[in-house]
């Protein structure tokens, strides 16, 4: 909006007086409606942008209609799970962010533990994961969530050998 020489621009902002402007090509008239897809689409893209920048993805270009199909199924079921999280921690009284509740958990720590086996003269590899007991602020949360975190190691099998 360009300044008038009368000022004409301040009235107008003084009248809205911060009233939100949708402008849309859709046909609806309900404003309610209309307010309740704009939420969603902001909760669309804040999903590829969670993508982007929490899990470090870069750009992908597809170049089969087969593939992108799968790639925009993966944004969608990563912005249910999303969702469903924020929406697990409103029921627990944690509140809807997300982001500081995946900050917390990623600092428990996993490690596998392999141990060379011998039976019967066969070798094989024993692995175990263990999970480091974590911080305090970390455990209380997990306890309100109703979260345990294994005080056992456990034996992973069928596991794929790194290549080299």
């Amino acid at each position: 909006m360009l300044l008038q020489p009368d000022g004409s621009r301040a009235a107008r902002a003084h009248l809205r007086r911060g009233a939100y402007l949708l402008r849309t090509n859709c046909q609806e008239t309900d404003p309610a409606t209309l307010w309740r897809w704009y939420i969603q689409l902001i909760a669309a893209e804040a999903a590829f942008r969670t993508a982007k920048s929490d899990l470090g993805l870069r750009p992908i270009y597809h170049h089969l209609p087969s593939r992108v199909d799968a790639h925009i199924l993966i944004c969608f079921l990563a912005l249910a799970l999303w969702r469903t999280l924020e929406q697990w921690m409103s029921a627990k009284g944690l509140g809807s962010c997300a982001r500081k509740l995946i900050a917390s958990i990623s600092t428990i720590k996993s490690m596998d533990i392999i141990l060379p086996v011998e039976r019967s003269g066969l070798r094989a590899d024993l692995r175990l994961r263990v999970v480091a007991k974590p911080e305090k602020e970390t455990a209380q949360l997990l306890a309100h969530l109703g979260l345990q975190i294994p005080r056992q190691s456990k034996i992973i099998e069928n596991v794929v050998p790194k290549i080299d």
